[in-house]
Formats: structure tokens, sequence, C-alpha cells
């Protein structure tokens, strides 16, 4: 959230884009995915910045300097990063505490004050999932296998029935280290805020993206268990997933554990209030992933290996929105509102009035045409309601990775498609391998009648699969893609912004997002 960061909200003004999307902000779990976070409202320290940190005198010029091993360029290694980056963060926060000027001291107290609801819990949930997690890696050393550090597994049985007795005389015995988490959440909510007010300045939303599930090994469900379809030890009767599909033939298996609906309807929905509440202050509209959980969600008996044999259960439905909107009013919502989707979920989508999700690279289908029409409903040319245009999102290969797996037929289909003319697969090669085809889809998508038009940055420089961002129902090469500098300053950059200023203008799609 430093010096690049502004650089490349710099970028998106040059190139006169109103819009940037993120991927969920929370620190990142097991896969080094952002969507298994240890919670939904804190922010991720590994995005805190540290030499910010040294500018504000919260931290030693001395103190910060990286080694040798962590590297700037390529993947990020996320092993090596959090090795070297926590502990730097806890010697930061300890200087902070003993050296920060009154006025800093007092927007930290008010900011412990704010968050309180959930900043406590995730302190204490941090210090004791660091220590079980230490046994359980020597524990796993000395059996030669793997012993999970998870709260409901490791844990003793009052810390992880979350006993108040228990937590308190935890927190009283590490009282440092609670409130090393705690003043770290704080040096990433200043950061994070310092760079929002710098892209809506420029003219710049962002948005948001929130999982409907939260990870297992969370201050979220450890805190709250009444709130989710757990056992008597802390473990899911059910956990989520989705059933075969185009992303999967065995369907994905995400393993949250499930809501209790019905208590979280008797509390009022109390929070899901604050978990949308806490996001539409840390950016302008939220995407709500897997929308179509809210209407009806698959449940997967836990231990399955796959997917495959779960069953629908009724998901809140509108009782959810109403209670949200009556306590924080209308909301900037996104519906993914991708895969098995029914009429009941279209009429939960429509009634609440939430634009959905429409993905060029679901939308073409070369049987169709050779039956004379093409009527797939992921084409720009068929969009009759609300939605925001998409490439392709985190899940899919990248445009350019997409168009280089498909067979000529459908590579033809798809240059005359953009062409308005019959293009023959010889020369749709020849589009594909310049990246003249990959750009001539983010045309569509901006040109098309969608609310919002969004691209990922890998789009923008028809990047291949090796710059692919997630393999859904994999683990262990994730989330790892790193842009360059190129990518937002010098020729290359400069080029690009023009490119996408003459976009928009031409489309329509410049100004602020309204």
């Amino acid at each position: 959230m430093g010096k690049s960061a502004f650089a490349f909200v710099d970028f998106l003004e040059k190139a006169h884009i109103s819009l940037w999307q993120v991927l969920p902000l929370g620190p990142t779990g097991y896969g080094d995915s952002p969507y298994q976070s240890f919670s939904t409202f804190a922010l991720n320290p590994l995005l805190i910045d540290l030499d910010l940190l040294s500018d504000r005198g919260w931290a030693r010029p001395t103190d910060i300097l990286p080694p040798k091993f962590i590297k700037n360029k390529g993947d990020v290694d996320y092993g090596a990063v959090v090795w070297w980056k926590m502990p730097v963060l806890k010697n930061c926060a300890d200087y902070f505490v003993s050296n920060a000027n009154e006025a800093d001291k007092a927007d930290y107290a008010s900011f412990r004050k704010r968050n309180k609801f959930w900043l406590d819990d995730y302190a204490s949930f941090m210090s004791i999932k660091t220590e079980h997690d230490l046994k359980a890696a020597a524990e796993s050393e000395k059996k030669g296998q793997s012993v999970s550090g998870a709260w409901n597994v490791y844990w003793k049985k009052d810390l992880a029935s979350h006993d108040n007795a228990a937590v308190s005389a935890w927190n009283k015995a590490h009282k440092a280290e609670i409130e090393q988490y705690k003043v770290i959440q704080f040096f990433a909510a200043m950061q994070w805020k310092a760079l929002k007010t710098y892209a809506n300045g420029k003219g710049i939303a962002i948005i948001g993206d929130i999982p409907i599930f939260v990870a297992p090994d969370s201050a979220d469900v450890w805190a709250n268990q009444p709130l989710f379809q757990l056992n008597k030890r802390g473990l899911p009767k059910c956990v989520a997933g989705v059933p075969p599909d185009y992303f999967s033939a065995t369907g994905q298996l995400w393993g949250n554990p499930l809501y209790n609906w019905t208590a979280m309807k008797a509390d009022g929905y109390r929070w899901w209030i604050a978990r949308i509440k806490k996001l539409l202050e840390l950016t302008d509209y939220v995407r709500i992933d897997h929308f179509r959980g809210f209407e009806s969600y698959w449940a997967v008996p836990y231990g399955a290996a796959t997917a495959e044999k779960g069953e629908w259960k009724k998901g809140p439905g509108r009782a959810l929105f109403d209670a949200i909107r009556k306590s924080l009013g209308e909301l900037p919502l996104i519906a993914e509102d991708l895969g098995i989707i029914t009429d009941g979920v279209r009429a939960l989508r429509d009634g609440l009035a939430l634009p959905g999700m429409k993905i060029l690279q679901f939308a073409f289908d070369a049987n169709e045409y050779k039956k004379g029409s093409l009527v797939n409903a992921f084409l720009p040319h068929t969009y009759d309601k609300p939605c925001v245009v998409y490439t392709g999102t985190h899940d899919n290969d990248t445009t350019q990775g997409y168009l280089e797996s498909i067979d000529d037929d459908l590579l033809a289909l798809i240059a005359s498609y953009c062409r308005g003319e019959k293009i023959r697969a010889e020369q749709a090669k020849k589009m594909r391998k310049s990246g003249e085809l990959c750009r001539n889809l983010v045309q569509q998508a901006f040109a098309s009648t969608a609310q919002f038009a969004v691209i990922p940055l890998q789009d923008l420089y028809h990047l291949g699969t090796k710059a692919r961002m997630n393999m859904p129902s994999t683990s262990g090469k994730n989330w790892a893609w790193r842009m360059t500098e190129d990518m937002m300053s010098g020729e290359k950059a400069d080029k690009a912004a023009a490119w996408l200023s003459e976009a928009t203008a031409l489309y329509g799609r410049t100004g602020t997002a309204k």
C-alpha cells in the first residue's frame, strides 16, 4: 500500500479508468487465498508498506530492511514474506507503542474503540493460534505426519470453546502480543484509508469483494460458534462448495462451515450487518461472491473427498438483505451470479435490483453458431438487465490463455463476432498471436450496455496462462502473480493508458463511476 499502489492509481487516472476492483483484503490463511482469511473484518498485514511506517516515525529505518532472499519480481513467495515480515511488523508495533506522539496514540485509541467488536477477538485468536501452530509444527516434525493447528482440533477445550474466563486469562498473560496484533491492524487501516482517499480524490471508486462464507480457521467462526452449523467439538456438520460445473467435474469443495441461518435471523442478522458496514468503510462497492448461496446453498457432508454428494438447502433469501438495508440504507452491491442459477436466484437478484455478472469467456459456443444463431446470455448484444461485464475473473484463465486453449472453429467465431465479418481460422490465429483478439474482447466489454466493465490487468497486456491468478479446487501455486513496474509507468504503460483512454471515451465510459 505504498509508493507502487499510489503509482497504480496515477496510471488509472491517466487511462481515464474510474473503477478499481480488488480481491478480498483480509489476512490470508491456508493456501494464501484471500477467500480463506483469518478474519473477514481485518486487513492483510502483508499489504502494509514498511517505508511508510518509517516515514511517519512509526518504525526505525534500520528495522525494516528486507533480507536478500526476499524477491521483488516474479511470483510472490508468500512463505518467505510471512517468515520475514510478521516479526518485523511486531517490532514496529512495539516501537509505535513506546514512541508514538500523543496525536498518533489518540488516533490508535479511537481505532481500537471503533473496531472493538471484532478487533479484540481477532487479536486473541491470532495470539492463541500462533503459539498452537508452533506446537502443531513441532508435533508434525516429531510424528513425521501433518498435525493440524486449527482451533477446533488442537486447542485446549476451554480456549477452543471461546470460554470468556479462559480467553481473558490468555489475554492477560499475553498482553504485549495482543497489543501487537491490534497496532498492526491500525497500521493497515491507516494506510488503506490514505490510499482509498487518494483514489477517490482522482474520481476512482473501489469495488471490494466479500466471500459469502468465511474460513473455518478464523476468528469469525471461533468467536461466533452459535452462528455456524458446528457440532459440540466445534467441527462443521456440513461444509460449503458447489456441485460439478464448468470449473470442475467433481464440483468445488471449499470446506467452509455453513451458517446457522435460524440463529442469525433470531438476532436480526447483526453479524452480517456489521460485516457489510465494515467493508463499505473500506470500499465504494461490494461484489458478493457466490450470491446464489443466499437463495439456496450446497451442503456437503463434513469429511467428503469431493463436492459431488451434497444437497441444496434453503438460504435466508430476501430477509437478510431487507435487514441490512433497514440498518444501512440502499447498498451498492454486485451479485456474483455465476454457476447453477435457478429462477429463484434470478428472482432474488432482480427483486433486490442488483446487477449480476457477465463473463465474456463464457459467451461463445461454436455449436450454437452452426445451428444458425448465437443465443448465449453472456454475449454483449444480449444484455437486457443491469450487469457488470468481465472478460474473465480471477477463477478463469487469462483471456489470452483462454484464446490459446480453444480450437480453430471457436477462435474464428470469436474473431468474427468481434470484427462483425467472417474471419477465417488462419487470420484469427494471427489476431490471437499479436494480442489483437484479446484487446477486441476488452473492447466488446467496454462497448456493451453493462453498467460497469471490469478487466483483469493481465488482459490489458494480453498475458498468457502463466499470469493466471487462480485455478479453482487446487492449491500451492495460486494468488502469486505479480504485475511488473513497466505495467504502470514508462513507455509500455503509457501506450496502454492511451489505448484505454481512447476506448473509454469511444464507448462513453469516462468520468466517475455511478
